[in-house]
């Protein structure tokens, strides 16, 4: 018997006994469906929690330093000598100095909020986008200028939207004039992306209670070469601090892996424990093919009779099998890829089924019915045929 009257049969087989074949296959069904959801929503997953991670700069590296005092104190100057001496590894710095709790004024209305000194190139740094007017200048920073760019939450709180530029709030009693609004990038709320307020890094100097900056964010060439930027600039650090108690060096980029290990580790546990159904599913089909080789004991007996062989028998009964357990999994596919992207939306997720997933999944269901088809398929091509022939 050909390959292709074999699946034949094998579908005759499964429309023969509708409700039979689909009790087989409900294991299948749910084990590929479970798994194809779960990989569906990490992955969405892990894509948002990137994107979050991209925001806030993934080819960047953070330095935070603390003065130690005497020619082992670090400044502005030293990093940025640093970073044009390796322009290969960095191409932009920006101090940040961030006024905590600053309190903000403008006519009888009033926030507490953070305002952050830093520098102009800060808005590439961090992948700002200026909707109105424009972000600090050189400039701006070597005049120790009184200028701001707010965010829209600012924008709204005390001019109404579309209305900021050109006017003046007072920062803890300083008055600064607003030159740039920031594109909103969340819901334009307290506490949110968009409740940000940036000052020239020079500025908030001589506002903080201490003229030591300790904080720095180097922009990196590529995403590709952070960990070696963070080696490189340990090194710096090292050389010209001496103690490695006075400074720390990371990467967003290194929060991002070890956040992608951890969820891909999550990942694979929670397919594994999906994939218990599925071995269950592959017990139900030897089961039933068991009891299929016991009700065709003739049809085995005549088959062999007529010349059939051994090999025939077996290569019948794997394929029969192979086809329930495959078309159950194209069901738990179909199913399964349905509700992941049913889920997706729901939790705002982009919960799309990958090439990879559903073709890995479709193997694995094929793969558990040939191997629990094999003692079913080898038992019918065992019995003798004149044995078979007198089974009633």
């Amino acid at each position: 018997m050909t390959l292709k009257k074999s699946f034949q049969l094998a579908l005759s087989n499964l429309m023969f006994d509708k409700m039979r074949s689909l009790l087989t296959m409900l294991g299948m069904i749910i084990g590929v469906g479970a798994v194809i959801i779960l990989i569906s929503l990490m992955s969405g997953m892990m894509g948002m929690m990137n994107d979050e991670f991209a925001k806030l700069g993934t080819d960047t590296v953070t330095v935070s330093v603390q003065d130690r005092g005497g020619s082992r104190s670090i400044d502005e100057d030293d990093i940025y000598k640093f970073a044009q001496d390796n322009p290969d590894m960095f191409r932009g710095v920006s101090p940040s100095v961030t006024i905590a709790g600053a309190f903000v004024k403008s006519g009888s209305n009033d926030i507490t909020t953070n305002a952050t000194g830093v520098s102009e190139e800060y808005i590439n740094i961090k992948q700002l986008d200026v909707e109105q007017g424009r972000f600090l200048s050189y400039i701006d920073i070597e005049k120790k200028a009184k200028y701001c760019v707010i965010g829209t939450y600012i924008e709204r709180e005390f001019f109404g939207q579309g209305r900021a530029m050109g006017q003046t709030l007072r920062i803890n009693g300083k008055t600064f004039t607003v030159i740039g609004v920031l594109k909103e990038d969340d819901d334009s709320t307290s506490g949110s992306t968009d409740d940000v307020m940036y000052i020239p890094y020079t500025t908030a100097v001589t506002m903080s209670a201490s003229k030591f900056i300790s904080s720095y964010t180097l922009w990196t060439t590529s995403v590709d070469i952070v960990d070696t930027a963070i080696a490189k600039t340990k090194q710096f650090l090292e050389n010209k601090i001496g103690d490695s108690d006075y400074y720390n060096v990371s990467s967003i980029k290194q929060i991002m892996d070890m956040a992608n290990t951890m969820t891909g580790t999550m990942q694979t546990l929670l397919v594994c424990i999906a994939g218990i159904s599925l071995l269950v599913s592959g017990i139900g089909i030897m089961n039933i093919m068991l009891v299929s080789v016991t009700e065709r004991t003739r049809e085995i007996g005549i088959r062999k009779s007529l010349g059939a062989k051994a090999k025939d028998i077996k290569t019948q009964f794997v394929i029969e099998a192979g086809t329930v357990s495959g078309v159950g999994g194209l069901i738990g596919i179909a199913v399964g890829s349905v509700l992941a992207v049913t889920f997706g939306r729901l939790l705002e997720l982009n919960a799309v089924p990958s090439v990879g997933a559903i073709l890995i999944s479709f193997g694995i269901s094929v793969g558990i019915g040939v191997i629990f088809g094999y003692l079913p398929a080898k038992n019918a091509a065992n019995l003798n045929p004149i044995d078979a022939l007198r089974h009633e």
